[in-house]
């Protein structure tokens, strides 16, 4: 599946990429840590069984989309292999993993308030950023573990296999895909849907930074599809979190799209704050793990 003429600068021979260890997987194939012309990379590897037109259209569609970006909150892509049967995309290696590795499954790192608002601002610029495009990108996708953390604690938007540039007003959205527990309602109800989606999905991003929950833990992803998309519910905030922090992701969380913020007025916000404060719960949690704080800062 060789790229547009225009594109061919993109493509990189397989037999220069070294395979390190597995980082990660998805329905998609498994990303590799490895190295490329001896810089660290990750590869994005698609298994072969999967290659269906389908996902060979989406592999061709990521490759042209993140060829075009440029920004300190995107992971840098570097190039890919189009031969047959090893179809890969290879990005920068962002060495801390990602957002929600580090908030749900890493019980060693301590993050402070004011480093959790510096993620959250490096999220909405990457997202600022995209939505800036001519013609705005939509990435539809945006979920913690979309997120990677390099060693400068730097967070930066991956993985754009469902993004889709807003030729029209709306995109039609495509439910089958994607992860329920940060997609919009209309998204959820298989409606058209815009930029704004994104916009919801960062709301649930800012309520792990606070929470350190995972977003509907105690519902299956088709009970996420019932109680947000056509029951209208919306997570429990805790009483204890600043209203501003509170009152930014109800706004994001708004049923009609068009009251939600755009990600130019959510960075005007949080510009605002010196800090991302999380409850009282995750703040002693973090000094019960005070041994290891130095290792977080």
């Amino acid at each position: 599946m060789p790229l547009p003429p225009s594109h061919r600068d993109l493509e990189i021979n397989p037999e220069d990429l070294t395979f390190g260890q597995r980082i990660g997987m998805g329905s998609f194939g498994e990303v590799y840590r490895g190295t490329w012309r001896g810089t660290n990379v990750a590869i994005k590897h698609f298994h072969d069984q999967n290659l269906s037109p389908v996902t060979i259209r989406e592999f061709r569609d990521e490759v042209l989309i993140m060829s075009k970006l440029r920004h300190p909150n995107i992971v840098l892509f570097l190039g890919a292999v189009t031969q047959k049967n090893q179809l890969a995309i290879v990005t920068q290696y962002m060495t801390r993993g990602s957002l929600f590795r580090m908030l749900h499954r890493n019980k060693e790192v301590v993050l402070d308030p004011r480093r959790r608002l510096n993620m959250a601002l490096d999220i909405a610029k990457g997202m600022e950023y995209l939505h800036n495009c001519k013609p705005v990108l939509v990435h539809r996708d945006l979920k913690s573990p979309n997120l990677l953390v390099d060693k400068d604690w730097t967070v930066k938007v991956c993985d754009f296999g469902l993004s889709r540039f807003k030729n029209n007003t709306y995109l039609t959205a495509a439910t089958q895909n994607g992860s329920p527990a940060w997609m919009a309602p209309e998204t959820l109800k298989g409606e058209p849907c815009d930029e704004k989606s994104d916009v919801f999905s960062f709301g649930v991003i800012l309520y792990e930074l606070v929470t350190g929950k995972e977003p509907w833990e105690e519902l299956n992803p088709m009970q996420v599809v019932g109680v947000v998309g056509f029951s209208g519910r919306r997570m429990d905030l805790p009483t204890d979190l600043d209203p501003a922090v509170t009152n930014l992701i109800q706004s994001c969380w708004a049923t009609n799209p068009k009251e939600r913020p755009s990600f130019t007025q959510i960075l005007a916000t949080m510009n605002t704050w010196s800090e991302l404060r999380p409850t009282a719960a995750v703040l002693e949690a973090q000094r019960a793990k005070a041994p290891q704080r130095n290792a977080a800062q």
